[in-house]
């Protein structure tokens, strides 16, 4: 039997509380052996703390600027790194030209290209959106060419014989095949988008939760500086979740497999596949009898061959 939801969301809820509950308890306690949790604030300091920063107004003008430039670096990263995953997949001509210069700057981190954007870009604004496209960009890339080399050939081969052309295969068959493989990177890129938009606003940035963190910790506020780590931790998963139960709106035709403990995954039949899969069931259970029958008929044909 699975749990049923609302157990799971206490169960959720209870490890939540059961971590807090033990940062509270060590740093109550000022415990210090290897690690040392004297250092920190408590749980109540960065609840008080996080109160007072709701109740002004850089707290919202912060938040903003941190999610404008996520969304805009994003989004530039999503329809570039898709695009370009496509296209470098589906053409030769595009792999030899563009794949040497893709695999060296790869390998680059984001947070390094922060002298380049600086000296590149006109405003600090501008290079943090070109850091934060640059991060998200090539765990999309690589996902998306890595599914699109996965497809059958099978699919295309079948539109082509319906009289469709490059577009309808890209259309019908390239990108809806290679949907859950493009949100997988999507879904990785957008964490490390908020990785390197953080350590950009740190850097060059000006407002932003990332610079305001950065500020805290320089004037000695560690409080403050958990507040920024709980909001980054806090918009980084709403994001990422926004973004898988997107790829699972857009992906509803495929099978879900649930976890059954103790047994096998039970993949969900969909309701137009159910009578089918009810039918081979049932010819399946009726096969032995027909082969039974069928031998009675051949034994009875083979004696009357006899006695003719």
């Amino acid at each position: 039997m699975t749990r049923r939801p609302l157990a799971r969301y206490a169960l959720r809820a209870a490890s939540l509380a059961t971590a807090l509950g033990l940062w509270q308890l060590l740093t109550s306690v000022d415990v210090d052996l290897w690690l040392r949790f004297s250092q920190f604030p408590t749980v109540t300091d960065v609840a008080r703390a996080f109160a007072d920063r709701l109740s002004g107004a850089d707290y919202w003008t912060d938040l903003t600027d941190s999610l404008t430039r996520i969304l805009t670096g994003f989004a530039l990263a999503a329809v570039l790194g898709v695009a370009t995953g496509v296209l470098v997949a589906r053409s030769r001509l595009a792999e030899d030209l563009l794949g040497p210069v893709l695999e060296v700057v790869r390998p680059i981190p984001a947070i390094a290209l922060v002298p380049v954007a600086i000296l590149l870009f006109p405003s600090n604004e501008q290079g943090i959106v070109f850091i934060t496209c640059t991060a998200a960009f090539f765990p999309v890339l690589v996902s998306t060419r890595h599914a699109v080399r996965a497809l059958t050939p099978v699919w295309e081969e079948a539109v082509r014989t319906l009289g469709g052309g490059r577009l309808r295969i890209l259309g019908s068959v390239v990108l809806p095949g290679a949907l859950p493989g493009i949100f997988g990177g999507l879904s990785v890129g957008i964490g490390v988008s908020w990785i390197c938009v953080i350590s950009a606003e740190m850097i060059s940035g000006q407002y932003g939760v990332g610079y305001r963190t950065w500020q805290d910790y320089t004037v000695v506020n560690y409080p403050g500086v958990f507040v920024g780590m709980v909001t980054i931790g806090v918009l980084g998963w709403v994001t990422s979740t926004a973004v898988e139960l997107l790829g699972r709106r857009l992906t509803r035709w495929l099978p879900r497999t649930s976890y059954v403990p103790g047994g096998r995954p039970r993949t969900a039949v969909p309701p137009l596949a159910a009578p089918v899969a009810v039918k081979a069931e049932r010819n399946a259970e009726n096969q032995p009898e027909a082969q039974h029958q069928d031998h009675d008929e051949t034994e009875q044909e083979a004696r009357d061959e006899h006695l003719v």
